[in-house]
């Protein structure tokens, strides 16, 4: 199934927007999560630390949710389909490992934030920087597979490409009997 040229635009607009918004939340999550590590003054970092559970909670998450189920929408309402070109299956998966990753991390960011709003110093309190970057490095390859799209078709896109061949120079045996 392919989408209409109107409604595959704003899908993709859509699946964009919702993407890069995604990475530059993470950019934005990343300040604090340094802020909140580096910094001397206690009001700093306590901030720090609820603004990273505000950014992962109204910001990263949903956004995140957003990028996988439109870019799935958009893989499958396109002649990349889902499953047909080796790039699309990576990013999928690496999008997936990426959310799945987020969801699990937002406990402790939560927990984070909590401790950092109770305790009289918070400045002892271990920071997510390596969640957080590995994140960011992931959502960069990601975007990098979405622009150059690297050739190579998986098996499943190999025989589609061979129906669609055949059904091209035979279009009388195609018509099922």
């Amino acid at each position: 199934m392919t989408l209409a040229p109107r409604p595959r635009k704003a899908v993709l607009t859509a699946h964009v927007a919702s993407s890069v918004g995604w990475l530059g939340a993470v950019f934005a999550y990343i300040a604090l999560d340094v802020t909140a590590v580096l910094s001397r003054d206690i009001e700093r970092v306590r901030s720090a630390y609820l603004a990273m559970e505000l950014t992962v909670i109204y910001a990263i998450v949903p956004l995140a949710l957003a990028s996988v189920i439109i870019g799935i929408v958009n893989a499958l309402g396109t002649s990349w389909g889902l499953f047909r070109h080796y790039w699309v299956v990576v990013k999928l998966l690496l999008t997936l490992v990426a959310t799945t990753v987020l969801l699990l991390e937002t406990r402790t960011i939560r927990s984070l934030a909590e401790a950092a709003g109770t305790v009289a110093d918070p400045r002892g309190l271990p920071g997510s920087l390596p969640h957080s970057i590995g994140g960011s490095v992931l959502l960069v390859v990601v975007t990098i597979l979405s622009l150059y799209k690297p050739r190579g078709l998986t098996r499943y896109g190999w025989r589609k490409q061979q129906d669609q061949r055949r059904n091209r120079r035979d279009p009388i045996d195609a018509v099922p009997a």
